[in-house]
């Protein structure tokens, strides 16, 4: 797996995943330190990284092109090429979201959500880093198990949040608005689960 022309494949990955872990950064810093005056800059901020996710994703269509032989089958690079893209584009849409919804002022599930996405991420660039070595390595699988845990842990977070946000709020927009954000920050999460999916059966495959 250490072939140089087999590497493009797994550099990309990581730098895909690396594009998600800053995007994640980023809507930490938003929600923890909400100014809703700047969302339209931080808009901007977000999608410059989830612009260049998208060129990284197209560089590696246009390599898989021109390749005769791949690492693993074709279908499998394309999946989590398109898995990891679409980690920053949800990541993306949260911020969208509160930006269209007018959102004045930030629950605190939300910040306890964006620093799970950030962790889910930082273990989806570590899977990428360790992918390359996926029949030998034990880190990547005991990182894979991590992610999936991670995921339960959102799947009860969002319960939670949702459980509160009905309880403590009367407001009716308030409640369709952050029932909206609760649910698109927990899209960020099973998105993170999706890459741990597809490299789990590429294991299986090719072990």
């Amino acid at each position: 797996m250490s072939k140089k022309s087999d590497m493009i494949y797994f550099d990309n990955f990581v730098a895909c995943a690396d594009c998600a872990v800053q995007a994640a950064k980023i809507l930490e810093r938003i929600v923890e330190n909400f100014e809703p005056e700047h969302l339209s800059e931080w808009i901007d901020e977000i999608h410059e990284v989830e612009h260049t996710a998208d060129v990284k994703k197209h560089d590696l269509m246009e390599e898989l092109m021109r390749a005769f032989i791949t690492p693993i089958e074709r279908e499998d690079i394309m999946s989590i090429s398109q898995y990891l893209d679409d980690i920053t584009d949800k990541i993306e849409d949260v911020v969208l979201r509160l930006y269209m919804c007018n959102v004045s002022s930030i629950r605190q599930e939300a910040v306890r959500f964006a620093k799970l996405v950030i962790r889910c991420c930082e273990m989806v660039k570590l899977s990428m880093e360790e992918f390359s070595n996926f029949k030998k390595s034990k880190e990547l699988r005991q990182t894979l198990i991590e992610i999936n845990r991670l995921e339960d842990e959102g799947d009860r977070l969002y319960m939670d949040s949702m459980r509160t946000l009905h309880s403590t709020s009367k407001d009716p927009v308030e409640i369709i608005v952050w029932r909206d954000v609760f649910k698109y920050l927990e899209d960020c999460v099973d998105a993170c689960e999706h890459i741990s999916d597809v490299v789990e059966t590429v294991i299986l495959k090719n072990t």
